[in-house]
């Protein structure tokens, strides 16, 4: 481009706004990142070529585009913001100063946006008679979280489902373990009671991921339709999964630690549930 950056996307898109440091946008995306404000409608903030191609991909409702000119190099990017200024309820141009405010990244590509994360009720879970779900109760650390639901991606579970929520689904890291899962995989919030009941209604057998258990892992014989619970960092799984017909697995450790990261050991066993539904592995 030949002119002044900021002149150049102006021109090209006469109805973009102009934002400063106390725009209501800039605001917004702060409080966001920051988790100061409620947030009834589910927003994030994502950052990036990568993380806004796949909003796109998965058509996110993108409630504000915000871009930086300056830091705009590419056509790639020029492209972007193209398609995210006729995708976007609202679009605003910044400066260096004001996107490194709401930045998360120290080497940005100018590009970012306030986005609707996807909803998913329990019965919207899409189920087959060999459906693999992964019950989240109580996890504390966005990065685990994010790792589970990256997991659960690439391993073909039907959905996640989240209770005893202690973290936000809108962190940034918590987007960004999942490697742009959160916006595919259908990730449904509910009560204990609710997702029991659901889970008896849709005839689930139901696995614990548990220390104390007395059956290794890839012993368990999956069959039908599983589900699998993941008990918080801190305290494992709440009591009343215990109340439930059950059967409660672990991984084996021969070291001196007794277990492994959540993200990891849940990763492990949704493996092993997954290739043995798909019938990829067949276990003695």
């Amino acid at each position: 481009m030949d002119k002044d950056p900021r002149q150049y996307f102006e021109d090209k898109h006469p109805g973009i706004t102009y934002a400063g440091s106390k725009h209501p946008r800039i605001k917004q995306a702060e409080h966001l990142l920051n988790n100061t404000k409620p947030n009834p409608k589910g927003l994030a903030v994502i950052e990036g070529l990568w993380a806004l191609s796949l909003a796109l991909k998965y058509n996110l409702f993108v409630e504000c585009f915000i871009f930086c000119p300056e830091m705009v190099f590419s056509s790639e990017a020029e492209t972007m913001i193209d398609n995210c200024i006729q995708k976007a309820a609202e679009s605003c141009l910044v400066s260096a100063k004001v996107f490194d405010k709401i930045s998360e990244r120290p080497r940005g590509d100018g590009l970012l946006a306030i986005v609707q994360l996807p909803k998913r009720d329990l019965d919207k879970i899409p189920l087959t008679n060999n459906s693999l779900v992964i019950i989240l109760d109580g996890l504390e650390i966005p990065g685990n979280m994010g790792t589970i639901i990256r997991a659960a991606d690439g391993a073909g579970a039907a959905g996640i489902i989240i209770v005893n929520r202690k973290a936000r689904l809108n962190h940034p890291k918590l987007v960004r373990s999942s490697q742009g899962a959160v916006f595919s995989i259908p990730i449904s919030e509910n009560s204990v009671d609710d997702v029991m009941t659901w889970l008896d209604k849709n005839r689930f057998s139901v696995y614990l991921t548990d220390t104390d258990a007395t059956t290794d892992y890839y012993q368990a014989a999956f069959k039908g339709r599983c589900a699998l619970v993941a008990g918080s960092e801190r305290y494992g799984i709440s009591a009343p999964w215990y109340s439930l017909p059950h059967e409660k697995i672990r991984i084996p450790m021969f070291g001196d630690c007794d277990s492994l990261n959540v993200g990891v050991a849940t990763t492990i066993m949704l493996y092993e549930a997954s290739l043995q539904l798909k019938g990829k592995i067949l276990r003695q």
